[in-house]
């Protein structure tokens, strides 16, 4: 079992940076890939990005490549995500999730075995 705990949500202007972070315990961390979703009301859960399991290797969604990055610190148990010229379009609920497959570009929710509760992030324009 590993559990999620994310912060760093927030409301920001647009144009604004927020780094969420996800720390985790339990299971050991270092041989999981992560990925970072996100949800807004009314629609579902989305991919936004994912990390092999020792940080080596990225993958992103189209419409964040360039803003957002994503990272792993196996040291301390945690993955980030760092959002820079953030867009009212990427207010969610953004979720950390532990997958179990070794493969990078693992994009549906249902592939990732371990999820966080959430945070918010809102960006006002």
């Amino acid at each position: 079992q590993v559990r999620l705990v994310e912060s760093g949500g927030g409301l920001v202007q647009a144009g604004g940076s927020l780094r969420l972070s996800c720390a985790a315990s339990g299971r050991s961390f270092s041989s999981f890939g992560m990925g970072w979703f996100r949800q807004a009301p009314g629609k579902e859960r989305e991919f936004v990005t994912s990390i092999d399991w020792n940080g080596g290797s990225t993958f992103y969604l189209d419409s964040v490549k360039g803003r957002f990055t994503i990272s792993k610190d196996n040291t301390k148990n945690t993955v980030y995500l760092q959002m820079n010229s953030l867009k009212p379009e990427d207010t969610a609920v953004y979720y950390c999730a532990a997958k179990l497959s070794p493969r990078l570009q693992v994009t549906s929710p249902s592939e990732y075995a371990f999820w966080g509760q959430g945070t918010q992030v809102t960006v006002s324009s």
